[in-house]
């Protein structure tokens, strides 16, 4: 049986910044054997001292759903939806060896906008940051290509972290180059697969992501009129509406990111992981939605809040 902490193969442990950054090199020097994987490594390092709260500049990650093992999923996943691409791209242009470690890094860092500064006075929560977490990660993946030696993708950085954000729709972010945009396609379907593919998804979209949806205001919206629009009461309905998301998120993965998700099965040797392991999370959304409740969810996601960092309330309710 697949463990709560390992990824759709059962054999990376996704809580471990060590386990998926060498499995992430691994593929890294299977494609690329001349070029050194010293700026993966070292991403990796830097993101694991951040997210734990070892950085003098940041506090550690304080939002459970958008933890550390959901960047290391989604990296995992980046890395092999990449290397599916390369190696049965059958005519289409070449990812070059740095562009990988760009997708990589970007991966890695795509939610750090949910991070906040030590002298943060005005956000008790990284989930206040929910509406404006991706322009925040733009602006420091510009500042921190250039420290890893990668300065002069720094702008196509900021660019493609836009890709696992639904501001904007894909076919507006401003990449001109053909690689790079293909590397942005299979950013954002990472960001989707990668957490709708986790053995504890529906536990986390019920017990964590609707916290943070009331804490940075999208359990809710203001119209134009004056009128609040209530999108999700409790976590329940959130869980209820999951087979509707995946609908809306199987368009956005066919039809603005050019099906990129196909890397996968690539990757993997003909089977689909990835596609497979959602499907069963939304099959199990739509009983829970016929049921009325989600008392069957009883999985415990792991748990990857550094010690001593305060929780959001679980609590939560719309007001």
């Amino acid at each position: 049986m697949r463990r709560s902490d390992h990824d759709v193969s059962d054999r990376i442990m996704t809580t471990d910044p060590r386990s998926v950054g060498g499995e992430v090199a691994r593929l890294y020097k299977a494609l690329y054997q001349r070029t050194s994987a010293g700026p993966i490594e070292q991403a990796f390092d830097d993101l694991s001292g951040i997210y734990l709260g070892n950085h003098p500049d940041y506090k550690p990650c304080d939002t459970e759903y958008h933890d550390l093992q959901h960047v290391l999923d989604v990296t995992l996943a980046m890395a092999r939806l990449m290397d599916g691409y390369e190696r049965s791209r059958n005519g289409f242009e070449p990812l070059p060896a740095d562009l990988y470690v760009v997708g990589v890094v970007v991966a890695l860092f795509h939610d750090f906008g949910y991070i906040r500064r030590r002298g943060d006075r005005r956000h008790k929560y990284g989930a206040e940051y929910t509406l404006t977490h991706v322009s925040r990660g733009s602006v420091f993946l510009r500042g921190y290509l250039h420290r890893i030696g990668l300065g002069q993708y720094a702008r196509a950085a900021g660019q493609l972290v836009h890709y696992t954000g639904y501001e904007r729709p894909a076919e507006t972010i401003r990449v001109s180059d053909p690689i790079l945009r293909r590397v942005g396609h299979i950013l954002g379907t990472a960001d989707i697969i990668g957490q709708m593919s986790d053995r504890c998804y529906l536990e986390k979209c019920r017990d964590r992501l609707f916290p943070e949806f009331v804490l940075g205001g999208l359990a809710q919206r203001t119209l134009p009129n004056g009128k609040v629009q209530v999108m999700f009461r409790n976590g329940d309905e959130l869980v209820h509406k999951t087979p509707g998301f995946y609908a809306n998120a199987a368009k956005r993965l066919d039809f603005q990111i050019a099906r990129a998700y196909e890397f996968a099965g690539r990757h993997f040797g003909g089977q689909n992981l990835y596609v497979e392991e959602m499907q069963k999370n939304v099959r199990y959304a739509q009983v829970m939605a016929e049921s009325g409740n989600t008392d069957a969810l009883r999985r415990t996601p792991p748990y990857t809040i550094p010690d001593g960092v305060e929780p959001y309330p679980k609590d939560l309710v719309l007001r």
